[in-house]
């Protein structure tokens, strides 16, 4: 017999890698090609030096290591220099002791906060709160808002600005039940950042309604432009909001140092929300073990490897936006590292070309993997605005993406 369990589990849905790969089961790839995956947003450049003589280092310390239990807060050291960092990056100043908290990577803390601000008494009193995001979207939101109850509503995003978020299609209706926001600046998978009127526009409904604000931004450090991309703590700091009120902002060494498998990031923001946190992970058991923050306190401390990382996106990126253009409707994102391609008409579709079409035959011809667009989305008020559009992650070497673009090239062209 199967024992009863949480029923909303019922409600996910299948993560987009796990569709690919039914998608995929039963094709055979070109052998004459080397396979070459754009589909994983997997950082492969190679993690700083900096980042893993700070962790071997770590782990042979006596005082720290591996022999104690880690706080939930974590050490006064890695706080401080997040704090530090946020204050060189953003211009903003946050208390180190209640505005910071490390984090498993921004990804569970993503999940875990839709736990924390969602009130489940809210379900005795009316309809199920809402957690509105982007659409399309990472689908960690999804899947944090099914699990604490709430109803997802898919804010979509404009082609024609650039895919900014139409929060203004959003009805007075759901902002009024709504608990959290998730906005992610730079986009996944547009790569879309937003700008200063934006944040002005959904500070503005969150006074209304009272919802929080989650600002997802591990992609901030790897953008195409002289200006850095605008963060929502120095958005609110620029608005008056020096109290980050019903704000959180997340971010990760993932990206930024290519370190995925470190699983460090923090959260900074409103004091009383951090306070909240912090209690709820402390039952929860995520707490940092000290070897990684000490090797994530000399990360967030050194700049040199972020400017030489961003680098070498920038010489991909463009070398290789502009030959994929040739064929396709692409263009170079504001920051990121996926190109988001609209799928030429002729692979059908009912609206063009059918992403899921190009990315079958793709790998068949030319052992190409890339990610369908409609497998980020969800249709909401009758779109899929991911549909007939592609994700292709440029984490690879230059040379592994620019073969990438030749083999998409020519298969368009064939």
């Amino acid at each position: 017999m199967v024992p009863d369990v949480n029923p909303l589990l019922q409600r996910l849905q299948p993560y987009p890698f796990e569709r690919l790969r039914t998608l995929l089961a039963g094709v055979t790839p070109n052998p004459a090609l080397r396979p070459i995956n754009l589909g994983i947003g997997e950082p492969r450049h190679p993690t700083p030096a900096v980042l893993k003589d700070a962790l071997h280092a770590a782990i042979d310390d006596p005082a720290g290591g591996l022999s104690a239990y880690p706080a939930t807060a974590g050490t006064s050291a890695l706080r401080t220099a997040c704090a530090d960092w946020l204050r060189r990056r953003y211009g903003i100043a946050v208390d180190a002791a209640t505005q910071v908290l490390p984090t498993l990577g921004s990804r569970e803390a993503l999940f875990a906060l839709a736990q924390v601000v969602i009130d489940p008494r809210a379900f005795a009193r009316g309809p199920e709160p809402v957690v509105v995001c982007p659409n399309p979207f990472y689908q960690i939101y999804e899947g944090a808002a099914l699990l604490a109850g709430a109803t997802p509503w898919y804010a979509p995003s404009d082609p024609a600005r650039n895919f900014a978020v139409d929060w203004d299609s959003v009805p007075a209706a759901v902002w009024a039940r709504t608990r959290l926001v998730y906005a992610c600046s730079p986009g996944n998978p547009t790569g879309a950042v937003m700008p200063l009127a934006e944040w002005q526009r959904l500070f503005e409904l969150s006074d209304r309604h009272g919802f929080v604000i989650a600002s997802d931004e591990c992609y901030s450090e790897i953008y195409f432009r002289e200006e850095p991309p605008l963060g929502a703590l120095q958005a609110a700091a620029a608005l008056g909001r020096s109290d980050f009120r019903r704000l959180i902002m997340l971010t990760s060494l993932s990206k930024r140092s290519n370190a995925p498998g470190l699983r460090s990031g923090f959260v900074a923001g409103d004091a009383a929300l951090i306070r909240a946190f912090t209690l709820y992970r402390t039952y929860h058991g995520s707490a940092m073990s000290v070897a990684v923050q000490q090797a994530s306190a000399a990360a967030w401390a050194d700049e040199t490897h972020v400017t030489a990382n961003r680098a070498q996106y920038r010489a991909k990126f463009a070398q290789v936006t502009p030959r994929l253009a040739e064929v396709m409707d692409v263009r170079l994102p504001d920051a990121g590292f996926y190109l988001w391609a609209r799928v030429p008409p002729r692979f059908g579709g009912r609206e063009g070309g059918s992403d899921t079409d190009f990315a079958r035959d793709l790998l068949a011809q030319y052992n190409v993997t890339v990610l369908p667009g409609s497998y980020l989305a969800r249709e909401a008020q009758g779109v899929n605005p991911g549909a007939g559009r592609i994700r292709m992650a440029l984490v690879a070497e230059v040379d592994e993406c620019l073969e990438a673009a030749e083999r998409i090239v020519r298969f368009i062209r064939g």
